[in-house]
């Protein structure tokens, strides 16, 4: 197993893409630890994983309160003793034209996708530096930090400033041991985009600009945070690796049959 015997933190790990890489490094053998905001949802799925024979436990966390992140990473060390990986997944939208974003949904937007990355990170890597053999960071981020759309102002800059944040966060850990490295998934068939399915002319939009021909699935995602997280990425560094099905290098929309 790939990760066996590491600790691992999940953030926004309640449902879709972070769930699945809970999921994932717990098949992997790490012991993880899920955050998110719904207590239900949250305990539900780490004891899901936990009745598959693994370890796992939920703690509450806004991302965006360094007091809850601090515990979140004091809860985590007091439970399995230590921290080998931070996940920072949780993130959130607000769909309005430019013209129309309001300074509050700015705010929130922001303040949970980078600002959250940011304390997370910090908070995950004090405590890699304490116990003094390294780690690894992962930070979400989408083919929307170096695309744009026109209608989701705020949920693109916060990618595109993951990405930046990504590399900055990896030149000044990997002294210390710490590899941070950032995902960037294109088409997900998260609950959003099952509701998507049901508008076949949006739908028809996505698979044009996805050369693979269809969404991807969460577990795919998890692949890939687990290579990251693994001693197989051991040479990467500051980079944001992108499942998109092939999304970024087209010039033009395929055809859908």
């Amino acid at each position: 197993m790939r990760l066996e015997d590491k600790v691992a933190i999940v953030t926004g790990a309640t449902k879709g893409i972070g769930l699945a890489i809970a999921e994932e490094y717990a098949k992997e053998g790490a012991k993880v630890v899920l955050t998110g905001r719904s207590e239900d949802l949250g305990e539900n799925a780490a004891q899901s994983i936990a009745a598959q024979g693994h370890e796992a436990m939920f703690v509450k966390c806004d991302v965006s309160q360094s007091d809850q992140v601090n515990r979140l990473v004091e809860k985590t060390v007091e439970r399995f003793g230590r921290l080998d990986i931070m996940v920072s997944n949780a993130g959130i939208n607000n769909k309005a034209e430019f013209l129309d974003v309001q300074e509050d949904d700015w705010d929130r937007v922001i303040a949970v996708n980078l600002k959250g990355v940011f304390l997370c990170g910090q908070a995950a890597a004090k405590q890699m530096v304490k116990q003094g053999n390294g780690g690894v960071i992962i930070n979400m981020s989408s083919v929307m930090g170096v695309l744009g759309l026109k209608n989701q102002v705020a949920y693109t800059t916060s990618k595109g400033g993951i990405n930046q944040l990504t590399k900055v966060m990896g030149l000044g850990l990997i002294d210390h041991g710490i590899r941070v490295n950032g995902i960037g998934p294109g088409a997900v068939n998260t609950e959003l985009m099952k509701r998507v399915g049901h508008n076949k002319e949006l739908m028809d939009m996505i698979l044009k600009r996805t050369p693979i021909g269809r969404v991807a699935e969460c577990y795919e995602v998890g692949r890939v945070a687990v290579f990251l997280a693994s001693d197989d990425a051991s040479f990467m560094v500051g980079q944001t690796v992108y499942p998109d099905g092939g999304r970024m290098i087209q010039s033009f929309d395929r055809e859908v049959t």
